[in-house]
């Protein structure tokens, strides 16, 4: 991934206030992480972004909206998937730059420019639904009560009831006490 200087935040030359910036998100920038399309192949979102700096500590309030081009598990079918995401990001000054946490980076007093590139992605990346259903498969899965699935196991047959008189191994009797 090369460093897109359109999502530079000068962060040097801000002053110790709240900073809006706003950017695109289309075609070329998902190309920049994933050129193939494998992962995202397409989308149109818009990131609203603001930055709140004061003396120790900037704080960066990520909105980002729109939808993004996936292909279907199911049926292989492309679709737009909407998304609606909202993500902080915390960057404090210290002695060398380092990622401290998911949402926390440390950088050094004298850095001059902040890349919003690969965290954008990360948060675009993540609020993606983990079973990609094309819409019209998704009314399906809702309507239906039975398709919830629970795993259950048992040594007996479903059918047959357990018998209280029946004596139960010590190993095991402990083992019934937990819920």
């Amino acid at each position: 991934m090369k460093n897109d200087p359109q999502f530079d935040l000068p962060i040097a030359r801000l002053s110790l206030k709240t900073h809006h910036f706003a950017f695109e998100l289309g075609r070329a920038f998902f190309e920049q992480f994933d050129p193939k399309g494998e992962f995202i192949a397409d989308g149109n979102l818009h990131a609203n972004v603001t930055l709140h700096k004061t003396e120790r500590l900037i704080t960066i309030d990520s909105h980002i909206t729109g939808t993004v081009r996936l292909t279907c598990d199911r049926s292989l079918d492309e679709y737009d998937q909407p998304l609606d995401i909202d993500n902080q990001l915390l960057v404090r000054y210290g002695d060398e730059p380092k990622e401290l946490d998911d949402d926390v980076l440390q950088v050094t007093p004298d850095t001059l420019l902040l890349n919003i590139a690969q965290h954008l992605y990360d948060y675009i990346g993540l609020a993606l639904p983990m079973k990609k259903l094309h819409p019209r498969f998704q009314n399906e899965a809702d309507d239906d009560p039975e398709a919830e699935t629970k795993l259950i196991f048992s040594t007996r047959p479903a059918d047959e009831k357990p018998d209280d008189d029946e004596p139960i191994d010590p190993r095991w009797a402990a083992l019934k006490n937990l819920n």
